[in-house]
């Protein structure tokens, strides 16, 4: 009959030394572990009654009920406490497994304390590794996409949106000089319409599609957020950036970037606040963004809007920084969203 085995080992050699490799490191399966430890609990109590001089009548007295049940107690005790040994490993796996957040990467379990149980645990940290890499490949993704679109979106409307108000800005001047004086302030009156419409298209299209930021840099679109933020909700916005800031990388700045919009549009929206803050400074090897407003606080802010702040945990996860939302002040006022980024190192 021919070896199986045999020829497993021969097709797979490498496949066998790992699996040779496991089995010197689990030694016994987990069943046979209990199993064992059951049995030898069993034979050392039998051999201890085997062996002592304890005799039990055909009418038991208190004193040889009283020395069973003590001997009982005591196997139960052992066997309890070698059970212990071998499945609390298992206790704490499945723990990890009901408080495990794929949104806070790192989290591993001790392999050295697993015991017996250290291959399901391996394989638990190794299954976390693989999901924390899929999760971080597919929410890059996401972004890239998302960031293309909102590129397309913000050229389409530039050139096809843009221009075809323009138009109508010129048919309309040219109206307005040929009309009559009764209409020609109606025609003046679209003609404002018309050209705050484009103007928010404009800033639509910019708002998708940052020019500024490969244009003017970081600082100055950082600048320009703030400036039409204090233009549309009135709320003056203090710019603190921090001289000889070192340099980011594209990626980088984009983060930056999208996570000021998008803490500014929570404070315009959500906040209700009278100040707000803008800074940039390095921190040792990173780069510090804060925002910080004095409005309703931080727990309306998450509660309502936890996706937007999902959103740029995600984006500064994909650049190795990361997010922190709390509390402006002590007495639990204000939001403070700060974003820490790796730099590349020159000012």
């Amino acid at each position: 009959m021919t070896d199986h085995g045999a020829l497993d080992g021969l097709a797979h050699p490498h496949a066998s030394a790992t699996l040779g490799g496991m089995r010197g490191d689990v030694s016994l399966p987990l069943f046979w572990r209990v199993c064992l430890i059951n049995g030898a609990v069993f034979a050392l109590g039998t051999a201890a009654l085997a062996l002592s001089p304890a005799t039990v009548s055909s009418r038991p007295l208190v004193s040889e009920v009283v020395a069973l049940l003590v001997g009982f107690a005591v196997i139960v005790v052992v066997n309890g406490l070698l059970l212990r040994s071998v499945l609390l490993p298992l206790d704490r796996l499945a723990t990890a497994m009901d408080t495990v957040d794929l949104r806070e990467p790192g989290t591993r379990l001790d392999e050295a304390r697993s015991g017996p149980a250290r291959r399901l645990v391996t394989g638990f940290n190794a299954m976390l590794e693989r999901l924390e890499t899929e999760r971080a490949t597919s929410t890059s993704r996401a972004l890239q996409a998302q960031e293309a679109e909102r590129q397309r979106i913000a050229q389409e409307l530039h050139d096809e949106v843009g221009q075809s108000l323009t138009a109508v800005l010129l048919d309309l001047k040219h109206a307005t000089d040929l009309a009559s004086h009764a209409l020609a302030p109606v025609l003046e009156g679209a003609r404002t319409t018309t050209r705050t419409c484009l103007e928010e298209v404009r800033r639509i299209s910019q708002a998708l599609r940052p020019g500024v930021l490969a244009d003017l840099g970081l600082l100055n679109s950082l600048s320009s957020l703030a400036s039409d933020f204090t233009a549309r909700t009135a709320v003056p916005v203090t710019r603190g950036f921090s001289p000889g800031l070192p340099a980011l990388s594209p990626e980088a700045e984009l983060v930056v970037y999208r996570v000021t919009q998008e803490a500014l549009t929570n404070v315009a929206r959500h906040a209700h606040a009278s100040t707000v803050s803008v800074g940039l400074c390095r921190r040792g090897d990173q780069v510090e963004l804060t925002v910080r407003d004095d409005g309703v606080g931080v727990g309306a802010a998450v509660g309502e809007h936890g996706a937007g702040i999902q959103g740029m945990r995600e984006r500064a996860q994909m650049v190795g920084g990361d997010l922190l939302v709390e509390a402006a002040d002590a007495t639990g006022g204000g939001t403070s969203v700060r974003l820490r980024v790796p730099h590349g190192g020159a000012a």
